[in-house]
């Protein structure tokens, strides 16, 4: 019985320590109705397709299409009378941005053939290049014509979608996967570890040195957008009838490695 205690007590121990391995640095929980907070997010704004042949254009500090209430995000998109399609980019550029870290968001997902939603980051400075060069991490992505799956992906020159040989994994999320989810990288100097509500589910390590397959040692910042078309959303149309959809964002946290 004693022995057995003492492997319990060592099992608490161990989780314990590895729970209290992050420290909070940053977070987002919004609560105060309105507008994101300026100090934390900015903007993309646009409809150049955005390298993917995308429909919607980026709106700035529009409440149709960005705004927070009953202590969530939403990120929405919706048809205009005109037949365009609205939505909304948010970025941390030039309010932050991390080397390494646990990035954890807690979301849940639009619905509909169509929608691309996705929480991704990319770096600050382009210091090996342009993309993919120095690196993109894709935290989520969905489409709604796969509608029972999420995706983690990682690119970089020798692994981006251009040449067909990104690092990515598929998730099956079955019946649920409307539901909240925290979607979250465990980012350190060897490794990017991807997770939905705790699990591990994809792997990115390094390989070698050279940044044309580990990019991963500068500074990078966080995208929450939702996208509509395009040549992965867009694949199997565009279903207008399911419009307006959102992106639901219940708190972003950003965690760094706790010094011992």
């Amino acid at each position: 019985m004693k022995q057995l205690l003492f492997f319990l007590l060592l099992a608490f121990c161990s989780k314990a320590t590895l729970a209290q391995q992050w420290k909070l640095v940053w977070s987002d929980e919004f609560t105060l109705p309105g507008l994101p907070d300026p100090s934390k997010w900015d903007y993309d704004i646009g409809g150049n397709g955005w390298g993917n042949q995308e429909k919607q254009v980026y709106t700035k500090a529009d409440p149709k299409t960005v705004s927070i209430r009953n202590g969530s995000l939403f990120i929405t998109a919706y048809k205009t009378p005109e037949g365009k399609y609205h939505s909304a980019r948010l970025v941390t550029r030039g309010k932050a941005d991390w080397r390494y870290g646990r990035i954890e968001i807690r979301a849940r997902l639009p619905r509909g053939r169509g929608v691309w939603p996705a929480i991704w980051m990319l770096p600050t400075d382009d210091a090996y290049g342009d993309w993919p060069t120095s690196g993109e991490i894709d935290i989520m992505e969905f489409v709604g014509h796969n509608p029972d799956s999420v995706f983690t992906s990682v690119h970089t020159d020798a692994y981006n979608h251009m040449m067909g040989t990104q690092k990515t994994k598929g998730h099956l999320l079955r019946m649920n996967w409307q539901d909240f989810h925290v979607y979250a990288i465990e980012w350190l100097e060897n490794h990017i570890h991807f997770k939905i509500d705790g699990n591990t589910v994809f792997s990115f390590k390094k390989e070698k040195d050279e940044a044309e397959v580990w990019p991963f040692d500068q500074p990078f910042y966080l995208i929450l957008n939702l996208a509509i078309g395009g040549t992965w959303g867009g694949q199997k149309g565009i279903d207008d009838s399911i419009f307006p959809q959102s992106l639901e964002v219940d708190y972003v946290r950003v965690s760094q490695p706790a010094a011992h």
